[in-house]
């Protein structure tokens, strides 16, 4: 096989020194594509990782919120309701005042897991740049180079 057969340029002839070739420009193509899609990956992450860190803080407020309302029910409310009951206070009404407390804490501490999940947002930046870029994708159109693009592209013509 003749050297010009290996090359598929146009004009059939071997490159010229420091000339690339339609597959070493290809390939060149191909290492920048997959370089922006890496970019775009790290964005994602990047703009993911801030709303997750909000996301299990609100997750830790609300399971804490859950195991007050729960593990300290008991002990607390006997220990309160017999308080009362010491003041005057009925038992019945003791009971129900300190059942009633447990539950405002539970609302309270609920309300603000809840402030920290609205806080999240969507990767807006990421949306974009991954819809520019199958925009761009979508209206390429595979085409064989011009004469005049090969030489703009190896720096014959400035």
């Amino acid at each position: 096989m003749a050297a010009g057969a290996a090359d598929p340029s146009r004009s059939g002839r071997p490159p010229h020194e420091g000339e690339r070739s339609i597959g070493e420009l290809f390939a060149a193509a191909s290492a920048d594509l997959s370089a922006l899609v890496h970019d775009e990956i790290a964005l994602a992450k990047a703009e993911i990782r801030a709303d997750v860190k909000r996301g299990v803080s609100g997750g830790v407020s609300l399971t804490v919120a859950g195991v007050v309302a729960l593990a300290s029910i008991p002990m607390l409310s006997f220990a309160a309701a017999y308080g009362l009951q010491a003041l005057g206070l009925t038992l019945g009404w003791s009971f129900l005042i300190v059942g009633g407390a447990y539950l405002l804490l539970a609302a309270l501490l609920g309300l603000l897991s809840l402030r920290s999940f609205k806080k999240i947002q969507k990767p807006e930046r990421t949306i974009a740049g991954a819809q520019a870029t199958a925009e761009v994708l979508k209206n390429a159109r595979p085409r064989p180079a011009t004469k005049e693009e090969i030489d703009r592209a190896l720096g014959r013509i400035p």
